[in-house]
């Protein structure tokens, strides 16, 4: 009977041990940007509060600087289920549907307060779609305003023209059209390569990436033109959320909307921390000139045109309810 009892004993011991492993879900969640990044230092902080909410029955791993995936794979692995959640540029998937790009247009929404604007009103779209690819968006922060970077002083469009230009969606390639650049696919993890070997002379992106990448050691002036805030989203894969139990799905829930609010906040910090950056390592920071501005702004126009011609009513509506 002692046994009997101690056998008993060791096979309720190893239930409930396979059960608690069975209980617990591994999430991995690739990211394009390096770790030291405000948008991975947040991920980072997101994925210990779902751990810490849920009682450690979901953990999820941070891949940041595309080691999991490359930028561009990253949505397809969600979507498709080789990742269960992920990070995305919403501006760089603008062909594939051009609401993904509306905050990649120039000069549409160019202050913090327009860009939460801005995602006020792409949101519920951004949802809908998402949910049709099998995917939920959990929350999305902005990077800081794009300016431009570059080897020699700018004081026109004009004097891009003819130079290699690094893009990064849509939007950004067809910008060098527009000021007779040659546009040159780069993605983030590449771009300090690019500018060492001569690939890349000019650019639009933010202070952030700036640092990141340390642009200072290439181009030596920056232009705080304040062109537009692109998003970062995350995505889920809607079976794997599905799956979760209810009280699991609600930490993530809770932790995706404290990521937002703390992702936006950190943005507007590190563009005053990346501008002072730049400057101490040799940058020279300048507002646009007269000229420049109103050569940007003329493209600007142009591009949301276009865009407005491709994406129709649906745009139409979104813009009007941004203009408000």
């Amino acid at each position: 009977m002692q046994r009997r009892a101690l056998h008993l004993s060791l096979l309720a011991g190893l239930l409930a041990v396979s059960g608690f492993v069975s209980a617990q879900t591994k999430w991995d969640l690739p990211a394009a940007y390096p770790a030291t990044n405000f948008h991975s230092v947040n991920l980072n902080q997101f994925a210990a509060d779902v751990d810490k909410a849920s009682g450690g029955k979901l953990k999820i791993t941070v891949h940041p600087g595309a080691s999991l995936f490359k930028a561009p794979e990253i949505k397809r692995a969600v979507q498709g289920g080789q990742a269960q959640i992920g990070e995305i540029l919403l501006a760089a998937y603008q062909n594939e549907w051009q609401m993904f790009g509306a905050d990649g247009l120039p000069f549409l929404a160019t202050s913090y307060d327009d860009s939460v604007k801005l995602y006020k009103a792409q949101r519920p779209i951004l949802e809908k779609k998402l949910s049709e690819q099998g995917m939920k968006l959990l929350y999305a922060v902005a990077w800081p305003p794009q300016g431009i970077y570059s080897k020699k002083p700018i004081q026109s469009a004009a004097d891009l023209k003819g130079s290699k230009w690094r893009a990064y969606s849509p939007s950004t390639s067809r910008i060098a059209e527009l000021v007779g650049a040659q546009p040159v696919t780069v993605q983030a993890a590449e771009l300090s390569q690019a500018l060492a070997t001569g690939v890349v002379e000019a650019n639009m992106t933010s202070g952030a990436t700036g640092v990141d990448s340390k642009l200072y050691e290439h181009l030596k002036y920056y232009y705080d033109v304040q062109a537009w805030l692109p998003k970062n989203a995350i995505i889920v894969n809607k079976k794997a959320f599905d799956a979760l139990d209810k009280s699991t799905q609600d930490a993530v829930v809770k932790a995706a909307a404290e990521a937002e609010t703390r992702g936006w906040a950190a943005s507007q910090k590190v563009n005053t921390d990346t501008m002072a950056v730049l400057k101490a390592n040799g940058m020279t920071i300048q507002a646009p000139s007269a000229q420049l501005k109103a050569d940007m702004q003329k493209v600007g126009a142009t591009m949301v045109k276009e865009w407005l011609a491709k994406a129709g009513p649906e745009g139409q509506a979104m813009l009007d309810a941004f203009r408000k």
